[in-house]
C-alpha cells in the first residue's frame, strides 16, 4: 500500500516512522512546505520506502496531483486545512484521516459523508491521541455493558522532569494547545449534550508511577463521542491532565486577554495577543525532553442487575531506542494504524464517519500492543 503524510513536523515524523516499519506499507510519501524539515526527516529515517516532496497544501492542483495514487492520506498539519484536504481526498478517491483539533472543522468534515460514500472511501477525522485513540478505547469499554451510565476520559502529556513556571513543555502545536484551553468543551450531562468552559472543574487524581496531578475541562477531547453516545449515556466528559497548579497559572493568562485573536493597538502597531502568547510559549517553555503520556478511561454501567466499572490505563514514555517522544508515539501511531486499516478495507463502514463507529476496537488495540503501547484493563463491581 502507498500512504501519503502531509506535514514533516513531530507528528508527521512519528507517522512516517511507524509506516516505514510496517510490513504492508510499500511506500511512504511525506510532503511539507519547509525543505529543511524534509531533509531532517530523510536523514533520520533513512529508508528506501520514503519519498519526500516539497508542497504547499494551499496549491490545490498540486495537492490533487500528489494525493492521487495513494491508498490513504494522513494530515499532520494545522487543523484549519483539514476540510479542504478531505474534499481533495474525495476527488482523488483517497482514504483520509487527520489529527483533528477543532470541533467545527470536524463537523464540516463529517458533513461530507454522502460524497465520501459515493467515492467509496473513508474520511475519519480526529485520529490522534485525544481525540483519537481514547475514543476507540471508550467505545471498547462501552461495548462491555448492556446499559451505560458514564464515560470519563483523562489524558495528559507531561515532562518527566517538570520545570517552572508552568511545569509543561511544548510537545505539539502551540496553536492547538491554546485552542484546547480557550474553546468550550462538549460534554454529556444528565443525558443532554452541552458545552462547558474550558479550564474549569479542576479535580485531583493520581497515577502510581507519577504521583498527584490535576485534570480540568479542555476543548476537543470528546469530539464526536457526545453525539455518538447521546441517548445511551448519562454523563460523558474529557479532562486534560497536568501537574498541580498549571490550570490556575495558564487561566490567568487567558483571563488577562492574552489568548484573544482580535488585534490590539500598541505604539502604533496592531498586535494579536494570541499570536504573541504563542510565540512566547514556544520561546520560553522548555524544549521537548523525555515525557510521559497518561491515559485513564473509566466506563460505568450495568450488566443485568450488576453495576460495574471498567477502567483502562496507559502510561507511555519517551522511547530511547527510536528517539520518539511518548506524545509522538501515542498521537501519530494511532493515525498510522487507522490509515493502514482504511487502505486494507478493514473499517466497519465507508463514508465520513467518527472513528468510534468505523474502527474495530479489538483490532486497533492489538495494533497498539504491537507498538508497545500497552493498555491495562481493570474491572470492579459497584454497590
Amino acid at each position: 500500500m502507498r500512504i501519503l503524510v502531509l506535514g514533516a513536523g513531530r507528528m508527521g515524523f512519528g507517522a512516517a516512522y511507524d509506516l516505514i516499519h510496517s510490513q504492508d506499507v510499500d511506500s511512504v510519501t511525506v510532503a511539507d512546505f519547509q525543505p529543511d524539515s524534509l531533509q531532517y526527516l530523510e536523514s533520520k529515517l533513512n529508508s528506501k520506502k520514503l519519498k519526500t516532496v516539497e508542497l504547499d497544501v494551499t496549491n490545490y492542483e498540486k495537492l490533487l496531483e500528489l494525493m492521487s495514487g495513494h491508498d490513504s492520506c494522513i494530515s499532520c498539519i494545522v487543523y484549519k486545512h483539514n476540510l479542504i484536504l478531505a474534499k481533495a481526498a474525495i476527488v482523488t478517491k483517497t482514504n483520509f484521516c487527520d489529527l483533528g483539533g477543532n470541533n467545527s472543522v470536524v463537523d464540516a468534515e463529517l458533513a461530507l459523508d454522502r460524497e465520501a460514500k459515493e467515492a467509496g472511501i473513508n474520511i475519519i477525522p480526529d485520529c490522534g491521541l485525544a481525540p483519537g485513540m481514547v475514543s476507540i478505547i471508550a467505545a471498547h469499554g462501552a461495548s462491555k455493558f448492556e446499559e451505560l451510565d458514564s464515560i470519563h476520559i483523562r489524558v495528559g502529556g507531561l515532562p518527566q522532569k517538570p520545570k517552572p513556571p508552568l511545569d509543561y513543555q511544548m510537545v505539539f502545536s502551540v496553536e492547538g494547545l491554546i485552542n484546547e484551553y480557550v474553546e468550550k468543551a462538549r460534554v454529556v450531562c444528565n443525558g443532554v449534550i452541552k458545552e462547558v468552559e474550558s479550564m474549569t472543574e479542576v479535580e485531583e487524581l493520581e497515577f502510581a508511577t507519577v504521583g498527584k496531578l490535576e485534570a480540568f475541562h479542555t476543548s476537543g477531547g470528546t469530539s464526536t463521542l457526545p453525539k455518538s453516545f447521546c441517548g445511551r449515556i448519562k454523563n460523558l466528559d474529557y479532562k486534560t491532565i497536568r501537574y498541580p497548579g498549571h490550570c490556575e497559572k495558564f487561566k490567568l493568562l487567558i483571563d488577562l486577554g492574552l489568548a484573544e485573536s482580535s488585534l490590539v493597538k500598541l505604539n502604533g502597531m496592531a498586535v494579536a495577543p494570541r499570536t504573541l502568547l504563542g510565540k512566547l510559549l514556544v520561546e520560553k517553555l522548555p524544549p521537548p525532553g523525555p515525557d510521559f503520556v497518561l491515559i485513564r478511561v473509566a466506563v460505568t454501567g450495568r450488566n443485568g442487575k450488576e453495576n460495574e466499572k471498567v477502567v483502562y490505563e496507559i502510561v507511555d514514555r519517551f522511547d530511547q531506542e527510536s528517539g520518539l517522544s511518548a506524545m509522538m508515539r501515542t498521537t501519530s501511531f494511532p493515525a498510522s494504524i487507522i490509515a493502514q486499516m482504511m487502505a486494507r478495507g478493514e473499517t466497519e463502514l465507508k463514508g465520513a464517519t467518527p472513528q468510534e463507529l468505523a474502527i474495530k476496537p479489538q483490532r486497533f488495540i492489538s495494533e497498539l500492543r504491537l507498538r508497545k503501547i500497552n493498555l491495562v484493563e481493570s474491572r470492579e463491581y459497584l454497590s
